[in-house]
């Protein structure tokens, strides 16, 4: 069996709430074994014995749909590739003293064209976006606010649906369940 993270973006804020029994049976439902939910803020973890994340991405994305009655962007992870985000350490040098660590998710890696312009300030804040690998992108921000801005920044800039968490989340997603 091979568990996955299913970040599930736009849950529990804006005013789509989901209970995570509903999200836990939703999951049960596509036959996908030891299911659980992180935090209230989408975040699934799951058992399958398929290696292919498209082929589970997309019937989560369809299950998700005829379930809730509207969309919700995937962005499915192994537990070994969290595992590997956690050891990169992309934040390394960084002051961490109020200030925030942030992953940001994409279905596709992000391009060269973006990526070699890194790291970007975001304008009207101190939130910086600083790295990128993959699938993956690093910002760093400074409370005020700020949390909600690199996710935003990235989806106007590379014209794709993302989401975001906390490193910390992730780091305990991986402590926790991996």
């Amino acid at each position: 069996m091979h568990r996955f993270v299913a970040f599930l973006r736009g849950i529990n804020v804006g005013g789509r709430s989901v209970k995570k029994e509903r999200l836990q049976e939703t999951f049960s439902s596509l036959g996908f074994e030891n299911v659980r939910t992180y935090k209230q803020s989408g975040n699934v973890i799951f058992e399958n014995s398929s290696e292919d994340l498209h082929e589970l991405e997309e019937r989560i994305i369809a299950e998700l749909q005829t379930v809730l009655g509207y969309s919700v962007p995937v962005f499915l992870r192994s537990m070994e590739q969290l595992k590997s985000v956690v050891k990169l350490d992309p934040f390394k040098g960084h002051n961490s003293e109020g200030s925030s660590f942030l992953v940001t998710f994409l279905a596709d890696a992000s391009p060269v064209a973006f990526t070699s312009q890194l790291p970007l300030m975001i304008s009207n804040s101190k939130a910086q976006v600083i790295s990128a690998k993959g699938t993956e992108i690093f910002s760093v921000t400074h409370g005020g606010g700020e949390g909600a801005l690199p996710n935003t920044f990235i989806e106007s800039k590379l014209k794709v649906k993302a989401t975001t968490r906390n490193l910390n989340v992730v780091r305990d997603i991986v402590e926790k369940f991996g």
